[in-house]
């Protein structure tokens, strides 16, 4: 059977929060790939071609935005779904991600893995 398992990226400033996601992500047989900050995070997509990236806004070195619009620049990434997952809850914040740049969801930090799970299912409905 060929290897069917969804893999997604989290690009994260804080490996702690890498290993949190991978830790819940994989329990529910998802593959997850983690980079840290959005250079090396850029280097992944380019290199793996991940099936979503889980893509936080601060980082110190490019920002969550700088990545999201090289990522829709670049034909070869444009149609990777972006998640954003941030500390950043203002509710501008928000509608900018989902109405002005189209992310495909936008959780908040700190979030729950519940929560994570059905953002991720809205892209990847469960396989019956």
């Amino acid at each position: 059977m060929a290897n069917t398992k969804k893999r997604i990226l989290c690009i994260e400033d804080e490996a702690e929060m890498i290993d949190l996601t991978r830790l819940v992500l994989e329990r529910e047989g998802f593959e997850v790939l983690g980079a840290v900050g959005g250079m090396q995070g850029l280097e992944i997509i380019k290199r793996e071609k991940p099936d979503l990236v889980l893509l936080d806004l601060m980082m110190p070195d490019i920002d969550g935005w700088e990545v999201y619009r090289q990522m829709k620049a670049d034909p070869e990434m444009t149609g990777i779904p972006v998640i954003v997952v941030t500390a950043r809850a203002q509710n501008i914040d928000k509608v900018l991600g989902l109405q002005v740049a189209k992310v495909d969801d936008y959780v908040t930090k700190p979030f729950g893995p519940k929560e994570l799970l059905e953002s991720i299912r809205k892209i990847f409905p469960k396989e019956n």
